[in-house]
């Protein structure tokens, strides 16, 4: 690891795992937990709900979301709730303490207030999601399992990503990258003091990507954050398999959307050499 934008070495394993294999979105534990509604869950349910984080979530967290979360905290996976780190639309993330004394960050995703029409558009065509259709909690449910499907194969890569710890439902567990009080800056709030370093990474990470199978589809400065000296992708919620049927115009819009990012860094570059670049590796099937 170098102390600036050091790339990562992909871990020792024998594969990618199975995450091409169909991803079951069918109820999880966490379903029957809300439908039984026992008085342990019920008293932990009023806790969160009470919470100072949680009050203005009510109209939008249902039983089975506090349910996951129930499930998780029962798992082990989180031991408290600290403050919100991002609200927005369709997740808002908080600060958690997870186990051994670790910092987490815990993504919920709000069933009813999600855009599952644009979501609809990652999930079709790719293999792991067959047989969505029109459901709308099935649409979340299976954006959550693809996003840490998805973080887990660009780990693997040797991609630097949150490192994705569980998933429940509708929640996501995964390494907090950076604290609320010295929060990451993403790559647009910086000053880049080395571009050529940071974009040689940044393409290196995009191949690495690609020859795993995945297309981000939507990177850009916007998601891609510096912290101590490591340069991290985020947001893989939407990348798809090199499957999908909208995989080429996701990969040029991302070589686009980087190259055009450089270059205004000064680096010389053009979304086309960027897209040679990181399809010169074949994918893995």
């Amino acid at each position: 690891m170098t102390d600036e934008f050091g790339l990562v070495e992909p871990d020792a394993v024998d594969g990618f795992g199975d995450e091409w294999e169909e991803i079951d979105v069918s109820d999880t534990e966490a379903d029957r937990i809300a439908r039984r509604r026992d008085r342990e869950f019920s008293q932990f349910r009023k806790r969160i709900k009470d919470a100072d984080q949680f009050k203005v979530e009510q109209s939008v967290f249902d039983d089975a979301t506090f349910a996951a979360i129930y499930k998780l905290v029962q798992d082990g996976h989180i031991e408290a709730f600290g403050g919100p780190i991002s609200t927005g639309k369709e997740a808002n993330v908080y600060e958690a303490l997870g186990a051994e004394d670790t910092d987490v960050a815990v993504k919920i995703y709000r069933i009813n207030a999600s855009n599952f029409r644009q979501m609809r558009e990652y999930l079709e065509g790719d293999p792991r999601f067959r047989g969505i259709g029109n459901d709308k909690g099935k649409i979340v449910l299976a954006w959550v399992r693809k996003e840490y499907a998805n973080l887990e194969r660009a780990q693997k890569a040797g991609v630097r990503v949150p490192t994705p710890i569980a998933v429940e439902r509708n929640v996501l567990v995964m390494e907090l990258v950076g604290l609320v009080e010295e929060r990451a800056r993403r790559l647009a709030e910086v000053n880049v003091e080395n571009p050529q370093t940071a974009y040689e990474v940044v393409r290196e990470y995009m191949r690495r990507l690609y020859s795993a199978g995945l297309v981000h589809g939507d990177l850009s400065e916007y998601n891609m954050i510096i912290h101590e000296g490591e340069l991290v992708i985020i947001d893989l919620g939407q990348a798809v398999t090199v499957h999908h049927p909208n995989a080429g115009e996701f990969l040029d819009r991302d070589c686009e959307n980087v190259a055009n990012f450089f270059s205004r860094q000064g680096i010389d570059v053009t979304g086309e050499e960027l897209h040679e670049y990181v399809t010169e590796a074949e994918p893995e099937p």
